[in-house]
């Protein structure tokens, strides 16, 4: 994935920005894959813009993980994106990826939960 990959909100868009995924670790690679998506989510969590980040793990297959990303603004995506330890992760991600991250760009149907 490429920081250009990701689109711009629509014009009547207001509210936070969606990025949902899967990541597949190489055969035996599950735990390395979770190092460094933990590592993510510390880091990202302390992001201005960050409003959730969280990884899930798959119940039935260790080398299986869905990520699910929501910011205050595509901007505050694209800066993430650009600071140095997602950098890292997307340069080194093939030593360990089965297959490159499966990203989708969501737009929440509805309005936003308040509890």
């Amino acid at each position: 994935m490429k920081p250009e990959a990701s689109p711009q909100p629509l014009v009547e868009e207001t509210g936070p920005y969606y990025v949902f995924g899967t990541a597949t670790a190489k055969p035996g690679l599950g735990d390395v894959l979770a190092e460094r998506l933990l590592a993510l989510v510390k880091l990202t969590s302390a992001e201005a813009g960050a409003l959730q980040f969280r990884i899930h793990h798959d119940c039935n297959d260790p080398d299986v993980f869905a990520f699910y990303e929501a910011w205050a603004s595509a901007d505050d995506f694209q800066r993430h994106l650009e600071t140095p330890y997602v950098l890292e992760f997307l340069r080194g991600r093939m030593t360990y990826l089965q297959h490159d991250l499966d990203i989708h760009f969501v737009r929440l149907l509805g309005s936003t939960p308040t509890a």
